[in-house]
């Protein structure tokens, strides 16, 4: 099994690749139990505009895929602190555990006021907290924002 490191840089990768498509530069992957690549996906605002969020697409699909016994125990990794409507897919769809690289608060300094991401000063950490279940977090990693934020500086 990769550590939260090694897969925070496979979803760099998926944000990398989903700026050069002409989207957002966001990647989330869904973990299993013993560590494999479940599902995976960028941003897609090019086609679903402000909803095509990477956690939000891999969220759903894992609940069309999964069974929540079975999601309970899967993590998904993210290069950024899920908004709050990712958050909450990844609550609804049942993911046990949710691993992300850079804060919101730190999106939002990058963002700034760009109308195509203004970010809510919500913090996923106070979503999952206003749950009836349990959803771990670990997040963010210092070490990993200058990578990051590279796909972030000269987009927004």
């Amino acid at each position: 099994m990769r550590s939260d490191t090694e897969y925070l840089r496979l979803a760099v990768e998926i944000a990398t690749e989903s700026r050069a498509s002409g989207n957002h530069p966001f990647g989330a992957l869904l973990v299993g139990p013993e560590g494999d690549v479940l599902l995976s996906s960028g941003n897609t605002y090019a086609r679903d505009r402000g909803v095509g969020h990477a956690e939000a697409n891999v969220a759903r699909a894992a609940a069309q895929q999964y069974d929540p016994t079975f999601l309970e125990r899967c993590t998904l990794v993210t290069s950024v602190e899920p908004c709050c409507m990712c958050a909450g897919a990844c609550y609804w769809a049942g993911i046990g555990t949710v691993v992300y690289g850079l804060s919101e608060r730190r999106l939002a300094e990058l963002t700034a006021d760009n109308p195509e991401n203004l970010t809510l000063d919500l913090s996923c950490h106070q979503v999952f907290a206003a749950g009836r279940r349990h959803v771990a977090i670990r997040g963010p990693f210092p070490e990993l924002e200058e990578e990051i934020v590279n796909d972030h500086r000269d987009f927004w």
